[in-house]
């Protein structure tokens, strides 16, 4: 049998309300009253026990992790100042969550152990109180951004630092953040760059991939070795000059079953308590993502629903005006081609007046006028059969100028091709691109005023090429730029609104968009989008 350690150096901790122990040499010298009945066992026993025995009898379930913590202390080294987090079994064999502190002894080899009992209510309630009302805003945000802000800011008020750590391919990069400025500060000096730049390799963090894998957060009470891991000497060694004595969580943040990333959070009042309430919240995080996700394929959805309905609209409206346009055709053009026959003829006569020739001028004019218009209207209805083959469009639209030298002569205006080098080909119908061309570059022409330029952009984009005409016009002000590309519908008094109807058949012909919106510093800007390749 053991002898007990004298006890009579420590008799003045024995009134202290809260539960005290004496460590030395691996063992329990001295257990004062309040400990004794938190244990429900007497002094004389505990004394009988290792550190580890000890560990295994009152705090099984933090043994994988204590137990190294307690051989680095015999080793020399110091534990936290902020104490360690613990499960610890009382007397009734019931599990409280206690934090134990530790300073020297008044003999070498000595050390105090304060036990505080378990994390205050009032805390656990106020946490759990800010993040339910952050978590119920977020189920209304429509911007996955502003969910992780809320949520960063919702844990960040409740005096932790917090980082939302998103998955990129095998990388971690940083999103929305609450951390120390001092911290960014030497960060960005030892990177050389903003922290939201880095791209931290998830093999560089196995604990973390253990996290996602798990789908279970884990709470870390040093979080300065997992540090040294990940960041170079001088960054870690100053986050633990700053925080020494921090503790971490990392929890999974999924959407649906997908891994989206980590938030991370670190303070010296992060409790276990606290811990499971933000492994919680991180959860609340994702169905936020989640949410947001939904309602905007919903909005997708509905768009796309709405665009097939106006299709259908359209078509209907097309067909039945392409029966009236056929008829109209038939019946108008043969009258408009004698008309223009016996102007052509009175043009000849010698004795014609001045005034006769301006008045049979004018006939011509306004014959051809109405020809164009029948041409129009026929490009709108009728039926659109892609040819395609390879094209170089920068060709295309340099034919496509040279054929309107009329037009620009006639409005005075000119036209200026910017072309990116290196164009791809593109598969698409000749005819159909230089009549969609033609008709953007004429409206452009004759919105512009006398002397003015139009610019033709030819450019890349992902998966394919973007053909934007500029003008220097009066622009789209009051007009509904949804409605430009309507047969029919026009803003100019001599316009019959078909050019642009035709432009967008083209452009749903060959699986592209044709767009127009205000230009910067006045006129209009319409942008055609056309794919590489036309899908059959």
């Amino acid at each position: 049998m053991r002898i007990v350690p004298d006890a009579s150096g420590y008799q003045p901790l024995a009134g202290l309300p809260v539960p005290i122990a004496i460590v030395r040499d691996e063992r329990v010298v001295y257990a004062n009253p309040a400990l004794t009945a938190l244990l429900g066992t007497p002094a004389e026993e505990l004394s009988q026990l290792t550190q580890t025995e000890f560990i295994d009898r009152f705090m099984p379930r933090d043994r994988t992790w204590l137990e190294p913590l307690v051989e680095a202390r015999l080793q020399g080294e110091q534990f936290s100042g902020a104490g360690l987090w613990l499960r610890m079994r009382d007397a009734d064999g019931r599990e409280r969550m206690c934090l134990l502190r530790s300073t020297p002894g008044a003999r070498p080899g000595e050390y105090v152990v304060v036990v505080l009992d378990m994390e205050r209510e009032d805390t656990a309630r106020r946490l759990t109180e800010a993040l339910v009302a952050s978590a119920v805003k977020m189920m209304h945000c429509r911007d996955e951004q502003a969910v992780l802000e809320m949520a960063v800011e919702a844990i960040h008020q409740q005096g932790f630092f917090v980082s939302v750590l998103r998955l990129d391919g095998d990388s971690l990069v940083h999103g929305p953040m609450r951390q120390s400025p001092e911290a960014l500060a030497f960060g960005e000096k030892v990177y050389g760059r903003s922290i939201k730049e880095l791209r931290i390799p998830r093999s560089q963090m196995p604990h973390l991939e253990d996290v996602l894998t798990e789908r279970k957060a884990a709470y870390t009470q040093d979080i300065h070795r997992a540090m040294e891991r990940v960041h170079p000497p001088e960054m870690a060694a100053f986050l633990k000059r700053a925080f020494p004595n921090a503790r971490a969580l990392d929890a999974p943040i999924f959407i649906g079953g997908t891994a989206y990333g980590i938030l991370a959070v670190q303070g010296e009042a992060l409790t276990p308590p606290s811990a499971s309430t933000l492994e919680l919240f991180a959860s609340i995080v994702g169905s936020a993502l989640e949410n947001v996700r939904h309602h905007h394929q919903a909005a997708h959805r509905l768009a796309e629903l709405s665009r097939l309905q106006g299709d259908l609209v359209e078509q209907e409206r097309l067909t039945v005006l392409g029966e009236a346009a056929g008829v109209v055709a038939h019946e108008v053009r043969n009258p408009l081609g004698a008309i223009l026959n016996v102007a052509t003829v009175l043009k000849r006569e010698p004795q014609l007046s001045p005034i006769g020739v301006s008045a049979v001028t004018m006939l011509e004019e306004e014959v051809t006028r109405l020809e164009d218009l029948v041409r129009d209207l026929l490009d709108v209805v009728r039926p659109f059969e892609v040819r395609p083959r390879p094209l170089h469009l920068g060709e295309l639209a340099r034919s496509s100028v040279e054929l309107l030298q009329s037009v620009t002569e006639s409005t005075q205006a000119n036209i200026e091709i910017a072309e990116e080098p290196g164009l791809p080909l593109i598969q698409a119908d000749e005819t159909l691109l230089q009549l969609a061309l033609s008709n953007l570059l004429r409206y452009a022409l004759r919105s512009s005023p006398s002397g003015g330029k139009v610019r033709l952009t030819l450019g890349r984009v992902p998966g394919g090429i973007s053909v934007v005409v500029e003008d220097q016009g009066t622009g789209l002000s009051g007009v509904d730029s949804q409605r430009v590309f309507e047969p029919f519908f026009t803003s100019r008094a001599t316009g019959a609104g078909l050019g642009l109807a035709v432009v967008r058949r083209v452009a749903l012909a060959h699986g592209g968009t044709v767009g127009v919106r205000e230009r910067a510093g006045g006129g209009a800007r319409f942008e055609l989008l056309l794919p590489e390749s036309l899908e059959r």
